[in-house]
């Protein structure tokens, strides 16, 4: 005769002892009998759930003119809200079934009720996953969360999620108080911190990197100490995924974007406008002052014209003052090719639909070098799309390249082989010559 409090199994057995067989084959009947009809019950639900919730869910979801519900329900999660209640069912069931039940020394009871509360701590678990899964791609859909990402976050939510899911099924196990495990946390503290290092370093880097925005998805990094220069496409807890212009994926640990210097091009992405600057190196051999034929020649070029015609006012006032004569430029003011060319080219960029007025605007002289006097250009173009940047300043320099011979200028370029080789039958020529 089993050791039980009353429950269905007890009931079983009461009405089985006026059937005329062993007390011992009442107490197995009575067993299959409660077994079988609580798998047959959590059978149906099953069936049930599996045949019509997903339809439910899915009629409502698709009738609703809400989108957040759609991936709620993607991720599963008024799934999981069944599956929680459907393990809270049992739960009561096993109580219900065998509540109190001791036979042969087993305690069916404890046994099948606590099978039901791992099973229900479990759904509750998955439950919050769903969720938390759910509203992060909920969130993606925001605008904030090109600012902000919360990934992280979920990821670490997740993490304490799953780790009280752990010890409360482990109390279940062996029959003692969470508390009694959360208080043995401390004593392994410092073990944890040493075989985990990298993790929580990473964990940490990535509530940083989170908390003060220092990077987003879809900004592009260049961090040359692990070959990322790209976009960023995904932002973990412990990891950031970079798509290189090559298309090859770099993953880079969370940490070393706190310990190591990178570059983040947003700013620039943001700010409307990107930098060129770039000189062109001018042979120096081929700067002079300019001759009234040059002066003509530069007037017929509308975009500076006016000021070959201000210039030139201007340098004759100066130079009549001091009695110089207009020749004489020697001893006075006098216009010259590069310093026209100075002013054709903030002339052209002036002009140019594709250079950002607004942003820092230079063309200037850098000290002059074995190769050359560079004029460098200093500008913003107003597109900040690597391609139609790459273009832009293509053409700007197309252009200014091929202008330079109508200035009477050249720019420098190191002798090659050829050269050398044009030099070489000169002096031929020039022997021969003279044999």
């Amino acid at each position: 005769m089993p050791d039980s409090n009353d429950n269905i199994t007890l009931f079983l057995f009461r009405t089985l002892e006026n059937i005329p067989m062993p007390a011992s084959l009442h107490w197995v009947v009575s067993i299959v009998l409660s077994v079988s009809l609580f798998f047959l019950l959590g059978y149906a639900v099953h069936y049930i759930k599996r045949r019509l919730i997903p339809r439910v869910s899915q009629a409502i979801v698709t009738r609703t003119p809400f989108k957040w519900d759609d991936k709620l329900e993607k991720h599963g999660v008024f799934l999981w809200v069944v599956n929680t209640l459907i393990a809270l069912w049992f739960v009561v069931l096993a109580k219900t079934f065998f509540g109190g039940l001791v036979a042969g020394g087993v305690d069916f009871g404890l046994l099948t009720t606590s099978i039901a509360n791992i099973l229900f701590i479990a759904t509750v678990v998955m439950l919050i996953d769903a969720t938390l899964n759910g509203l992060l791609e909920i969130y993606r859909g925001t605008a904030v969360s090109r600012q902000f990402s919360i990934k992280g976050f979920i990821q670490a939510v997740k993490l304490i999620v799953f780790l009280c899911g752990f010890i409360f099924t482990l109390s279940v196990i062996l029959g003692k108080s969470p508390i009694f495990f959360l208080s043995g946390l401390g004593a392994i503290t410092a073990v944890l911190m040493l075989v985990f290092k990298d993790p929580i370093l990473g964990f940490v880097a990535g509530i940083q990197i989170s908390a003060n925005r220092m990077l987003r998805v879809g900004d592009w990094i260049e961090m040359p100490t692990h070959m990322a220069d790209g976009d960023v496409i995904d932002i973990s807890l412990t990891t950031v995924k970079v798509q290189n212009w090559d298309k090859t994926i770099t993953t880079v640990p969370s940490y070393e974007l706190i310990s190591r210097p990178f570059k983040n091009w947003s700013g620039m992405q943001d700010s409307g406008g990107r930098r060129i600057k770039r000189s062109i190196m001018i042979d120096l051999r081929t700067i002079r002052f300019a001759d009234a034929a040059m002066i003509d020649k530069f007037r017929k070029i509308k975009l500076i014209s006016g000021y070959i015609d201000r210039k030139c006012s201007e340098i004759e006032a100066h130079n009549s003052k001091l009695g110089i004569e207009p020749c004489e430029g020697l001893n006075g003011r006098a216009v010259t090719n590069i310093g026209t060319f100075r002013a054709y080219c903030e002339a052209y960029l002036q002009s140019h639909p594709g250079i950002h007025k607004d942003m820092t605007f230079l063309i200037r002289q850098l000290e002059p070098t074995p190769e050359g006097l560079p004029i460098e250009i200093y500008v913003f173009t107003s597109d900040t799309r690597w391609v139609q940047y790459e273009g832009i300043q293509s053409d700007i320099f197309d252009h200014l390249f091929a202008i330079l011979p109508h200035f009477g200028l050249a720019p420098y370029q190191s002798p090659s082989g050829n050269d050398l080789e044009r030099v070489g039958l000169t002096l031929r020529d020039a022997m021969e010559a003279r044999t």
